[in-house]
């Protein structure tokens, strides 16, 4: 089975949905997690998900040093910027994996592995949930030298990184070394890209769904989403598709958008119950819909 690890660093203080993050890491035994934080270790934690102590400012001298330039953010946000280098920033963290991946923490992983099985994920070297961009909530990147220093390839990489501006180079610059001519129809596009760029061959773009009421339709073409999602030890469902297939949720626009209006308490993992999510916030329930 090919290695997996899921690099994240992240500053500042754990969401409130952290103990539900880290039962999905549980759940996904094949596959390993690495927090670099000054937040403390999370609770039970499992043997997959590891974690190193380190303050902001020294993660910063660390990036600084490894790119030679001036990372100096105020900022932890900033950190999502320099995803794409991770590869080559933490090299000693990776080695020995076929892959290594960079993710969000707002969301709660289903069965990672019914998605990102061998057979699967061998044919490429870059993996992203979006269609027609990088997946900046969980992207995975084979652990080669020439993936790993592919970020240099971002025009004026040194000097967007090293801007205290968030520009979403992740998921936008980085995007546009392997997406190419996406406002093409889809008949024109794919053999042309087949054709001229290489690169592009060897990725896959293909949109799961994960991020409801976003800018992307939902599987219907409407923009009409699921209202409620479920997580139980089946996997992930919601109110419109109800079979748990979904590798994993991403409650991205409610936590900006409806969450901050009614603050929210920690939700604490509690061993046979199913969770539900919605614009309300996070509970429990006795079934899934």
């Amino acid at each position: 089975m090919s290695k997996i690890i899921i690099l994240m660093p992240y500053f500042g203080k754990w969401p409130f949905w952290m103990e539900l993050f880290i039962e999905g890491c549980r759940r996904n035994p094949t596959i390993d997690w690495y927090f670099i934080s000054d937040c403390g270790k999370p609770p039970h934690c499992p043997d997959n998900v590891f974690y190193q102590e380190m303050s902001f400012s020294d993660y910063k001298k660390l990036v600084s040093e490894k790119l030679s330039i001036q990372f100096e953010p105020e900022s932890a946000y900033k950190v999502c910027d320099i995803r794409p280098a991770f590869g080559f920033l933490h090299a000693e963290l990776v080695q020995g994996y076929d892959f290594w991946a960079f993710g969000d923490l707002d969301l709660v992983y289903g069965d990672l592995r019914r998605v990102y099985s061998d057979a699967y994920i061998s044919q490429y070297n870059l993996i992203s949930n979006h269609a027609t961009r990088v997946s900046g909530h969980l992207c995975l990147i084979r652990n080669t030298e020439y993936m790993n220093t592919l970020f240099r390839k971002i025009p004026r990489w040194q000097q967007r990184f090293a801007d205290q501006t968030h520009q979403a180079l992740d998921e936008r610059a980085f995007s546009k070394l392997f997406v190419k001519h996406k406002n093409f129809p889809a008949w024109l596009r794919k053999p042309l890209v087949w054709l001229l760029y290489p690169l592009t061959r060897k990725c896959s773009f293909v949109e799961r769904y994960t991020t409801p009421n976003g800018c992307v339709a939902w599987r219907d073409g409407s923009f009409t989403f699921p209202e409620e999602w479920f997580w139980s030890g089946a996997g992930i469902s919601n109110s419109l598709q109800p079979e748990p297939d979904m590798p994993y949720f991403h409650f991205a626009v409610w936590k900006k958008s409806a969450w901050p209006s009614a603050p929210l308490d920690n939700v604490p993992y509690e061993p046979g119950k199913v969770y539900r999510f919605s614009s309300r916030g996070i509970d429990t329930v006795e079934t899934q819909i």
